[in-house]
């Protein structure tokens, strides 16, 4: 688990409901049963800075970090998706991009990877289709400097030619794949994790259940049922993850709260000592 990502993950599922903010010492004791050191915490912090997503501030509990606006837009909206709070529809119509500026290998990489996390999906090379518009895919554009047009587009043959759309814009059999994989390796780690269980061991398995499954964001552009095979695995794996995801949540989030006390009080002590 990387230290970025992992920050990404405890701001958005722990810290934005209680401020969007955190001490440095809070996060570095926040991230230590993942087993990411300190100076990994400090050099992430630094480049999330420089990226936008966070910017430092003065807390009373010492040097802080709190979520930018862009940072809060775009972990509200993995949020919905991670926990599925909005109703997937369809009109039956796709928004289809096509890219007319050349981009290097690089630039074409992270492009794909930021279009893939919208819900695209890519036909060729420079043709990418999703079954929503996404809302920031112009300003992503945009920024990477890349000439483009977009339309709007619904197959003559209906469901059964838009179905056969999708299997070329995705390997429907890979996700599937992906989400039996889920769940066959967080089974045995989370039937390790009891009643009496630490709160710190319920902490970090509930981090890696949602680090995992928030992978499929990159992975799933969450098709509509229509779309989909029958008996699609993502489905289960869902009702696999809320299960598990509720169940810990009680324990970690009291662990968190103790972190962020503990870097409170040994801010006033250290004030008190002055």
């Amino acid at each position: 688990m990387q230290a970025r990502s992992a920050l990404f993950d405890l701001y958005g599922d722990y810290l934005r409901s209680r401020g969007g903010r955190a001490p440095v010492s809070a996060l570095v004791k926040l991230l230590s049963p993942l087993g990411i050191a300190a100076p990994a915490v400090r050099t992430a912090v630094s480049r999330m800075v420089r990226q936008g997503w966070l910017r430092p501030l003065r807390l009373a509990s010492g040097p802080g970090y709190l979520l930018t606006p862009k940072a809060n837009r775009r972990l509200d909206e993995a949020a919905a998706r991670i926990y599925r709070t909005t109703k997937i529809g369809w009109d039956g119509r796709f928004d289809l991009i096509v890219l007319s500026s050349p981009v290097n290998r690089r630039d074409r990489e992270r492009l794909a990877a930021n279009l893939a996390y919208l819900g695209y999906g890519r036909l060729d090379e420079q043709t990418w289709i999703a079954t929503r518009a996404g809302e920031d895919v112009d300003g992503l554009l945009t920024e990477a400097g890349v000439r483009y047009e977009r339309f709007t587009a619904a197959h003559a043959a209906g469901t059964a030619g838009a179905m056969a759309v999708v299997r070329r814009a995705w390997n429907l059999d890979e996700i599937a794949k992906a989400y039996q994989d889920f769940v066959a390796r967080q089974r045995p780690l989370l039937a390790a994790v009891t009643v009496r269980s630490r709160d710190e061991e319920a902490y970090a398995a509930r981090f890696r259940l949602v680090h995992a499954w928030r992978t499929f964001l990159f992975r799933d552009p969450q098709l509509p049922p229509a779309l989909l095979p029958q008996r699609w695995p993502g489905s289960s794996a869902a009702a696999f993850f809320d299960r598990h995801a509720a169940r810990l949540r009680p324990a970690a989030d009291r662990f968190v709260d103790r972190c962020l006390d503990s870097a409170n009080r040994a801010a006033r002590q250290k004030g008190a000592r002055q």
